[in-house]
């Protein structure tokens, strides 16, 4: 999972913060002193409507019929269980995380807006994801986000595999995402510039701080910039393995699923992603890749 860190601020960057918290109580612009990073990083990261489009129209291809009981491990703020629960009056969602403060910033913001059908079709739940109790029987498990990274040896993802697909349904499928090309491999850091409407502009930071070629450890960091040129640094820090596609496909085919595939993002004219995606045997040799993976029985 993520964590937060306070970095330390000098007596400059203290009254520069200030003064731009002033200014954005009026204007409602973002500010490090004003925004919270978890609505940042909903706005730069996920793509949850996109992500369960795939979800959805992936599991009626597989099994013949829509998903209805879908979890999600690591689930943060529950963004993406709480679309799910939205497209259909039959579907249910189940979040799982271990992170108290960020479930309780998502009930707030998520959970709490839906009317009282909606919000009695999902639930946000502390719960490790290695022992997700009733949390059974699902349709669907999601580990997005590169989450499942956390665990740093085989005998530890394969358990957590094996813990997924014991708690699956009859029918249940289980969908992953996945990072990768040499890029993954270097200390680098990347920038893009996010707006969300006037005044709320920012920058959004990828940094890959540091990666160790003999263990694949690598840690990874996320922050954000602003126009009035404050900054919210460390806003989350991830300390990861990083998998190839032919390691996770071993371990989840070493955990008993019959059925492992890759999901490739198709061109467009331009050579640029389409964000269709396709199962295959053969990727191309990109620099840097997402994609799904999807295991079944």
């Amino acid at each position: 999972m993520s964590t937060a860190t306070v970095p330390h601020r000098s007596g400059r960057q203290k009254k520069l913060e200030t003064k731009a918290a002033k200014k954005a109580a009026k204007t409602g612009a973002f500010t490090a002193a004003t925004a919270c990073k978890h609505e940042l990083y909903q706005l730069s990261v996920q793509n949850v409507e996109a992500e369960i489009d795939f979800v959805d129209e992936t599991f009626e291809e597989i099994r013949g019929r829509e998903g209805v009981v879908l979890r999600e491990d690591f689930c943060g703020t529950g963004n993406t269980s709480t679309e799910w629960v939205k497209r259909r009056e039959t579907n249910r969602a189940i979040g799982l995380d271990i992170d108290q403060p960020t479930l309780d910033w998502g009930l707030e913001h998520h959970i709490q807006p839906l009317d009282e059908e909606t919000r009695s079709r999902i639930q946000l739940l502390n719960r490790n994801v290695l022992e997700p109790g009733d949390a059974s029987g699902v349709d669907i498990v999601l580990a997005m986000n590169f989450s499942y990274w956390l665990f740093k040896t085989r005998d530890e993802l394969r358990e957590y595999f094996r813990a997924v697909r014991g708690s699956l349904g009859e029918e249940g499928v289980f969908f992953l995402d996945h990072y990768g090309g040499s890029e993954a491999m270097t200390e680098t850091k990347e920038s893009k510039k996010i707006e969300d409407g006037p005044g709320r502009q920012f920058t959004y930071v990828w940094e890959q701080k540091k990666f160790n070629p003999i263990t694949n450890d690598m840690e990874c960091r996320i922050h954000f910039k602003f126009p009035d040129k404050t900054r919210m640094k460390d806003a989350f820090v991830y300390h990861w393995r990083l998998w190839s596609l032919v390691e996770i496909r071993e371990l989840l085919s070493e955990a008993g699923f019959s059925e492992v595939h890759v999901y490739w993002e198709g061109e467009d004219d331009e050579g640029e992603g389409n964000g269709e995606y396709e199962p295959t045997l053969e990727g191309e040799a990109d620099p840097a890749f997402i994609n799904y993976i999807v295991a079944y029985d």
